[in-house]
């Protein structure tokens, strides 16, 4: 099942009161809600309420660098808690919460790609956190992530895309993705389930996402690669995955960063994005094209991008699916780096015209000033006014925060 965005309201905020410049669809606080730090590598950010004051902070992965904690004011207002995930520097890829341990207060795991040194803190409700990485299974050049119950425990499961290669009963081979169950006997304790519950396949992965793609009522995955290998895992509802990559209509090779799952022609049949690159931050290799694949209602994916998206030249390193309009149909915002030359440029927004056919409609809706090396997108109320806020990671240009300021003036429908 596709959950529905929560609506934005019809009328226009007044982004004056925000302290920030402006566009119809988000106001851009960051000179004041952010905490400054234009060279972080902020390539991750996850969403909770750290210290149980009732609005959400953010925990963010930073690559060559200690891990951050920025808490919320509640009205979107960040200060950076110095430490809360150590002070060691890692080279961090992506970060997710949970209450792993089932003691009602959210955790965050991070995984490293270069260090390999994956990291799980519990949390205490009141923006303290417990170093529990010993609790997870293995390291690995970790490059993906995601988090979800997938064997109907009622507990949070960890699944790591993994790149390279790894050491297996003394030899060197070709990494493998991991799947780690929670431990009903032991809440927050993980058991290493890969070889029982995986393929044994070395996908080079860049991304993963859980969503029902079958429509049996748990969460499959899908595996982003930069090899181009994206595949399909369905569930057999205990946590064991079988590949159905065959399923997908993939025409063109792929340097695949994120997965998403989408009802982008509101069909009630989830649909798949991809958000690719030429290469990371190298010469022109492969074409860096967002790709869509629509369901059939046959089990199948098809590409039906050409028809769908707005063709472009850019790479996209991460985005996320909103509703800039309020019209119920899935919307998307993209991060755009110029590649050859990791030339930050301007987030992109695609509106949905309410058939899965996008368009540009980036200078209605997007600040003049979300120009970034944008990375990763955490999309939650920030603020406290009902509405999805946009968080945004970048490598080494100042991360940003877009509030959102009412519902977009956008071009009537053709």
């Amino acid at each position: 099942m596709i959950r529905l965005l929560a609506p934005l309201p019809l009328l226009l905020l007044l982004a004056a009161s925000a302290g920030g410049e402006t566009a119809p669809g988000y106001v851009d606080v960051t000179a004041t809600h952010v905490p400054r730090a234009p060279g972080l590598r902020a390539l991750d950010a996850t969403c909770l309420d750290a210290d149980g004051d009732g609005d959400l902070d953010l925990a963010l992965a930073v690559e060559h660098g200690p891990n951050r904690l920025y808490l919320n004011d509640g009205r979107g207002r960040l200060t950076w808690r110095q430490g809360a995930f150590g002070e060691v520097a890692h080279d961090t890829e992506h970060a997710r919460a949970a209450d792993f341990d089932r003691d009602g207060h959210m955790d965050v795991v991070f995984v490293a790609e270069d260090d390999r040194a994956h990291q799980l803190f519990l949390g205490n409700g009141k923006g303290g956190f417990t170093d529990a990485t010993d609790r997870l299974p293995a390291r690995s050049e970790g490059n993906g992530l995601a988090v979800g119950d997938v064997n109907g425990d009622g507990l949070p499961d960890i699944l790591v895309g993994n790149s390279g290669t790894l050491e297996v009963a003394g030899r060197t081979v070709p990494a493998r993705n991991f799947l780690w169950l929670n431990d009903p006997a032991r809440p927050g304790h993980f058991r290493d389930a890969t070889a029982t519950h995986l393929p044994d396949r070395a996908d080079e992965a860049e991304g993963l996402a859980l969503a029902d793609m079958d429509g049996d009522g748990d969460l499959d995955l899908l595996v982003a690669s930069w090899r181009g290998w994206n595949r399909l895992l369905l569930n057999d509802g205990t946590g064991r995955f079988a590949d159905a990559s065959d399923r997908l209509d993939l025409p063109v090779p792929l340097h695949t960063r994120e997965v998403h799952v989408l009802d982008a022609n509101r069909d009630g049949r989830p649909d798949i994005l991809y958000f690719n690159i030429t290469s990371n931050a190298g010469r022109w290799e492969k074409d860096p094209q967002a790709r869509l694949l629509i369901a059939d209602g046959q089990g199948r994916w098809r590409d039906e991008t050409a028809q769908r998206l707005p063709a472009h030249r850019f790479s996209t390193y991460g985005g996320t699916i909103v509703d800039l309009d309020a019209d119920g149909a899935p919307d998307i915002i993209a991060s755009a780096v110029q590649i050859p030359g990791f030339t930050p440029q301007q987030l992109r927004a695609w509106r949905n015209d309410g058939t899965g056919r996008f368009v540009d409609v980036t200078p209605a809706a997007i600040p003049a000033s979300a120009i970034g090396r944008s990375w990763s997108i955490a999309r939650c109320d920030l603020d406290g006014d009902g509405r999805d806020d946009l968080f945004i990671g970048q490598w080494g240009t100042q991360a940003r925060l877009l509030l959102t300021a009412g519902r977009a003036a956008l071009a009537p429908r053709r």
